[in-house]
């Protein structure tokens, strides 16, 4: 091939990887459907996950009654430092009718059961596998949490760890009357 050839392949090759890159860029911001993002006041989007026995929780299981929904990974350091707050305070207020319902972010159930195994947790964990959850809720930051009220109205997010006392506060706000 001679240089005048090499030079036209090459400037052929460029501008075409330019217009895919600039077609991918394109498509992606124009494409996008533009997500809900959801405040304290709105209702709580139902859904439907598994555990890794295989049990079926959803949110609406939970109609009429508090829910303390936590999103969290095993790798956060700040989530296995609430998990025990979690835990013990679950144990005090899930038959006043405030319940956990513990959302891990597309983590493996061995790694799943072995963190719960290791954190003795007793309430309901469920993985979201697709993390179709995860954007429904536009969970960013992990731990959140959603306190959803009896009326399955969110009263509060919460996007940092929580101390026991903080964690106490906000079940409480979610009691039932």
């Amino acid at each position: 091939m001679s240089k005048p050839n090499k030079k036209r392949s090459r400037l052929i090759f460029r501008g075409v990887v330019l217009l895919l890159l600039a077609s991918a860029i394109l498509f992606s911001i124009f494409s996008k459907d533009k997500v809900k993002v959801l405040a304290v006041g709105d209702k709580a989007p139902d859904f439907e996950l598994v555990d890794t026995d295989g049990n079926v929780h959803r949110l609406s299981d939970f109609n009429g009654e508090g829910v303390f929904l936590n999103f969290w990974g095993t790798w956060c350091p700040p989530c296995k430092k609430e998990m025990p707050y979690i835990e013990n305070q679950y144990k005090e207020f899930s038959e006043k009718g405030v319940h956990v319902l513990s959302v891990n972010i597309a983590e493996s159930n061995l790694k799943v059961d072995t963190f719960r195994d290791q954190y003795g947790l007793t309430f309901p964990v469920v993985i979201d596998k697709t993390k179709d959850v995860r954007d429904l809720y536009n969970v960013v930051p992990l731990p959140t949490t959603f306190l959803i009220n009896k009326d399955g109205v969110i009263q509060d997010i919460i996007k940092q760890e929580m101390s026991e006392e903080e964690i106490i506060s906000l079940m409480e706000s979610v009691l039932p009357q």
